[in-house]
């Protein structure tokens, strides 16, 4: 099964995510399919970054699965992936 996930990547104690596209029976930062964006907890003005709303749509329309994580992000930056 395909999961839309958060990977972690940057340095101690400065976090930065990158949302990849994953076979759920990968490790957490281990292979991806494709990148969909990035997560910066720590920038106080834009904390989402280069979203491929497009690319996510079409993953979820092959069955994709968001984590709960990212439901919740993508709901609080208003990002809308209904239709």
């Amino acid at each position: 099964m395909v999961k839309i996930r958060l990977a972690r990547v940057g340095r101690a104690k400065r976090p930065l995510y990158t949302i990849v596209a994953a076979d759920s029976r990968m490790p957490r930062d281990g292979r991806f399919l494709e990148k969909l964006g990035q997560y910066r907890p720590n920038d106080s003005k834009q904390v989402l970054w280069d979203v491929k709303t497009d690319s996510i749509k079409s993953w979820l329309g092959k069955g994709a699965v968001l984590s709960e994580t990212l439901t919740s992000l993508f709901k609080k930056n208003g990002i809308d992936l209904s239709s």
